[in-house]
């Protein structure tokens, strides 16, 4: 039996700082969207480098209040990658456009000629998602969007802290950028989002929708100098974040890059450690982008090994390691088979998909851990490696 302790496939890197900060949150009396939330707005703003920043309680609600504010609905398509998390064709889906699923290239990301032969004349935007932290090619995404007049808004929830040619993913030529700060994620906030924009009127729509659609910083009407007259302007949703959420946030923002440096160390290691195994096809990385590293994502060699992917995981978790795979492609789950507002075309992302496997990676592991990771990687390969056998000729 496993004796060691478990070392799980995520862990959040909570410090006293963000403790410090929720219980002077709690203590102020103040735990809804107020003055926590814009000091969080105004730093991560600054910290992407963008002109706009608007918090929201997940990345799926930004998602959406992007989409919405582009008034995006029936009759429209949106094009975004079938390698996915549900809630990006959720979001398309929910305004009643048609999902339109490009297949991915080598480096796991939406392909470019994928979406350029995708688009039709109803397509009106397109959602990349950086997958695992490696930034999408934008520059061909983004002149593609230029050509056909299309939208683009950036799936930015494996991101955060992730550079395409110098610059801060959320600070791009998009419309809009939207980050996921679950959990799991390089930054957390338990829950939570944020979507950053470069367009003042669709910064101005967002923030509407955001809560419940009613006019600009109703929250204050609690002050002391507030009023407590508000007007509903448009039909919105209840995607605010709250104080003691965005208070995890300034913390988490701050160390951030100490965060990021620790990931790319570890991802570094693993990749040593693996690059001679031919069992093993290392994640993709390029030298125009700053990897984030929020997935170690492994594929799988099966044509070398003589067990299934389902039986290496199974020896992972024997050997005291979680592990997870990222993603089920969008046309494998029951909900969007057949479905006449999902239409896809993805052989490779199937393809890939079957041999998929994340490894633990996060900024709080130390040394010993991820030497741990490597050694029941290599272990688990041993065991399911094809043995060559060789037979003897008899001399008579």
């Amino acid at each position: 039996m496993y004796q060691q302790e478990f070392i799980p496939f995520a862990l959040p890197d909570i410090g006293e700082e963000e403790i410090d900060q929720v219980v002077q949150t709690l203590r102020s009396g103040w735990l809804t969207s107020g003055p926590m939330v814009t000091q969080f707005e105004e730093e991560f703003r600054k910290y992407v480098g963008s002109q706009r920043a608007q918090a929201v309680n997940s990345c799926t609600a930004g998602l959406h209040v992007a989409l919405k504010a582009l008034d995006i609905g029936s009759g429209d398509e949106v094009i975004t990658t079938p390698l996915t998390f549900c809630a990006t064709v959720n979001v398309i889906l929910q305004t009643g456009a048609q999902a339109v699923l490009a297949d991915i290239g080598t480096d796991l990301n939406i392909c470019p000629e994928a979406i350029e032969r995708a688009i039709t004349p109803n397509t009106r935007a397109i959602i990349p998602v950086h997958i695992a932290g490696l930034p999408c090619q934008m520059d061909v995404i983004w002149d593609i969007a230029n050509r056909f007049g299309l939208r683009v808004i950036e799936d930015a929830a494996h991101a955060c802290g992730a550079e395409y040619r110098g610059q801060r993913i959320g600070a791009g030529r998009s419309d809009a950028v939207a980050f996921s700060f679950y959990a799991t994620k390089n930054l957390t906030t338990g829950e939570g989002g944020m979507v950053t924009s470069r367009d003042p009127e669709m910064h101005d729509r967002m923030r509407l929708l955001c809560l419940h659609g009613i006019s600009r910083d109703a929250w204050r009407r609690y002050e002391k100098n507030g009023n407590w007259f508000y007007e509903v302007l448009d039909c919105g949703f209840k995607y605010n974040l709250s104080d003691v959420l965005a208070a995890i946030g300034i913390q988490q923002l701050r160390k951030l890059e100490r965060m990021t440096a620790r990931r790319i160390e570890i991802a570094q290691l693993y990749t040593n450690a693996f690059k001679e195994i031919p069992e093993i096809e290392l994640p993709p990385d390029r030298s125009d982008s700053r990897h984030c590293w929020h997935l170690y994502a492994l594929r799988l060699n099966l044509g070398e090994l003589s067990s299934s992917r389902a039986q290496f995981i199974a020896d992972m978790g024997n050997l005291g390691i979680g592990c997870s795979v990222h993603f089920i492609p969008i046309p494998l789950h029951p909900y969007y088979k057949d479905r006449p507002d999902v239409r896809s075309s993805c052989p490779r992302a199937i393809s890939e998909y079957e041999r998929l496997v994340s490894i633990p990676l996060y900024s709080r592991m130390g040394d010993g851990e991820v030497e741990r990771v490597i050694d029941a990687v290599k272990t688990a390969v041993s065991r399911s490696r094809k043995r060559v056998v060789t037979f003897a000729t008899a001399a008579y």
